[in-house]
């Protein structure tokens, strides 16, 4: 897997991570203005932002048709990680650090990098 290099710290919402599966109802709200693929959604179990075309509606009561995790991934500048998954049209990619936790980083704030160094 490819590594990347966090340019700037991330920090995560404080708000929970949501679990999304396909089928689940939700409620779409606003559309983010600095990353327009992403729709705020509510659901009986909480909130966050998924990408719209995950959902079966851009406004109102919309159905998941695509699984998603809202889970963020908490960085420091400088810290090493490994992409897992990318999603180039939302701007983000799934990694995982040195200490095993996982989640989203949006790719404005990483770099590639050839990986840890190895002794």
């Amino acid at each position: 897997m490819p590594f990347v290099v966090a340019t700037e710290a991330h920090a995560i919402p404080e708000r929970p991570p949501l679990c999304l599966a396909s089928g689940d109802v939700v409620t779409v709200g606003r559309r983010d203005g600095d990353w327009p693929a992403f729709v705020f959604v509510t659901t009986p179990r909480g909130s966050g932002w998924v990408p719209s075309r995950y959902l079966s509606a851009d406004a109102g009561e919309a159905v998941v048709e695509t699984p998603y995790d809202t889970t963020e991934l908490a960085t420091t500048s400088g810290e090493i990680l490994e992409v897992i998954d990318r999603d180039n049209e939302s701007g983000w990619l799934w990694c995982r650090s040195a200490d095993g936790r996982e989640g989203w980083v949006p790719s404005r704030s990483v770099e590639a990098t050839a990986g840890p160094e190895t002794s």
